[in-house]
């Protein structure tokens, strides 16, 4: 993905919201929108916004599970599943 490619003016938006909506979607690039030469807003589909979400929350997960495995705060998978079979580990 190159925001250098799809970069519009803020009155671009104003004059053509339908056709960025039909091209965002259509391409699921982002459009960067500026304002007096400064980036101000990224355009971009539900989908790939949806997108970055679920990865977002994943890699949140995963520096969580990090973090408890620097601080010893996890349990080796063998004794997890014998506890899950019911048979008391020491």
């Amino acid at each position: 993905m190159r925001l250098a490619t799809h970069v519009r003016p803020i009155s671009y938006l104003k004059s053509h919201a339908a056709d960025i909506a039909k091209d965002v979607t259509e391409t699921g690039e982002p459009m960067l929108i500026t304002q007096n030469g400064e980036a101000r807003l990224v355009v971009m589909d539900v989908n790939s916004y949806e997108q970055k979400e679920q990865t977002l929350a994943l890699l949140k997960i995963l520096a969580m599970g990090q973090r408890d495995i620097e601080q010893g705060r996890y349990r080796h998978a063998e004794d997890f599943f014998t506890e899950l079979d019911g048979e008391d580990v020491s």
